[in-house]
């Protein structure tokens, strides 16, 4: 975590001293001796803290507090308070303050005080990030996240088979999110602007089919586990299609429909008719570097929602998750986020894999944190792991990890 340190303090002597031990701890500083000089370094968008100190001629540290809070209340501030100033300090922490020391305060306090800011900090761009995503990109960027390989290439199979109106027939392991990519192709549709109808396969009747086909003409009809349809309710199914029913069906399976046909459990013709298009949806075990963005993102929805404040997320447990096969992939890994942002734990299991395998996945963990943390940046990222350019680009090829799906 590269982020900076905004110092202010009208003691030049005070000022040096916490400069030289916040650069000791790689914490890059910009230092102010003024309300003035520090105004200018204030954004919505600054990637640090800040800290200053309250007692300086002029504009005082209250006023810079009250400034940083009008141009982005998530910009945490720590306040240096003299002896004897806790009633100060105190009254900053109720105006908004992320902390507060008192000076002469020792290195190892002020680094740890600045650490936890920084990670806030870093939680907080990062989450404005994916709004941003959310906000500005289509339905496939802002519902199907990830930044592996394989999670652009599922965002344009997504777009290109919305724009055919033919049926769908989408595959993936349990907890894959099946229904979701359904709700993509519907909204990228660009020949349908109906409703989007689902129903449990298991439950329909002919009567209760027919039904749904009628609400959905003009949209589209997703049926959740499509190999559960009973014989009966595949053969209307397959009649209703014939004659064009007006809707789209969109039919998600996790069972190997192919298999189902072969075993005699699913109809033959209604199998090609669903299968004009396809999307298989990977599961998280094969794009492992997903995983990091995935699980920020659910705390993240998790925190605002119960309007918790959100917990720290270690490059420690990053690597535990990523060394996880996760058989109930995305859904599996929101509930371990819900549980982690509500302090019940972080729920993941030890990983039963070998020491090469467990260390592949912590370096690919680490390219990939490195990655985002610098927008793909990859000659900023191979600096901040200290590798040279030609050995970070070596693991890159390896891991399959491509720096422009970070940017």
């Amino acid at each position: 975590m590269n982020m900076r340190v905004l110092l202010v303090d009208d003691d030049a002597a005070v000022r040096e001293a916490l400069g030289q031990t916040l650069e000791l701890a790689d914490m890059p500083a910009i230092l102010a001796g003024s309300y003035i000089e520090a105004k200018d370094h204030i954004s919505p968008d600054f990637d640090g803290v800040v800290v200053s100190d309250i007692r300086m001629p002029g504009k005082d540290g209250f006023a810079l507090l009250d400034y940083v809070q009008s141009v982005d209340i998530d910009l945490p501030v720590i306040l240096l308070t003299g002896e004897g100033d806790i009633p100060m300090a105190v009254r900053g922490i109720s105006a908004g303050a992320f902390d507060f020391l008192e000076k002469p305060c020792a290195p190892q306090d002020l680094i740890a005080v600045v650490e936890r800011a920084r990670k806030t900090r870093a939680l907080v761009l990062e989450n404005r990030r994916l709004k941003r995503q959310l906000e500005t990109g289509d339905a496939a960027a802002r519902m199907l996240f990830g930044t592996s390989k394989l999670a652009e290439e599922l965002r344009q199979r997504v777009r290109a088979v919305a724009r055919t109106g033919a049926e769908v027939l989408i595959s993936g392991a349990p907890g894959t999110g099946t229904s979701k990519v359904a709700e993509v192709i519907h909204l990228l549709s660009t020949v349908s602007d109906g409703p989007f109808i689902k129903r449990a396969a298991v439950s329909l009747t002919p009567r209760t089919l027919t039904d749904a086909l009628t609400a959905a003409i003009g949209g589209s009809l997703f049926l959740d586990e499509v190999a559960a349809l009973s014989p009966e309710v595949q053969f209307t199914l397959l009649e209703c299609l014939e004659k064009d029913c007006g809707a789209r069906v969109l039919a998600g399976s996790y069972r190997d429909l192919e298999q189902e046909v072969a075993a005699g459990r699913f109809n033959h013709d209604l199998f090609y008719k669903l299968g004009v298009t396809a999307v298989r949806i990977p599961g998280l075990r094969e794009r492992p570097e997903d995983i990091p963005v995935l699980f920020r993102h659910y705390v993240a929805i998790a925190c605002e929602q119960a309007a918790l404040t959100p917990p720290e997320i270690t490059p420690a447990l990053i690597s535990r998750l990523m060394a996880q096969d996760w058989p109930g992939n995305a859904r599996a890994l929101m509930n371990t986020a819900m549980r982690f942002a509500m302090g019940l734990g972080e729920g993941e299991e030890e990983a039963e894999l070998g020491l090469n395998e467990q260390l592949a996945q912590v370096e690919h963990s680490l390219l990939s944190e490195a990655l985002r943390r610098h927008n793909g940046n990859a000659s900023e990222a191979a600096r901040s792991l200290k590798l040279p350019r030609k050995t970070f680009y070596d693991k890159l090829t390896k891991y399959g990890i491509r720096p422009e799906t970070f940017r």
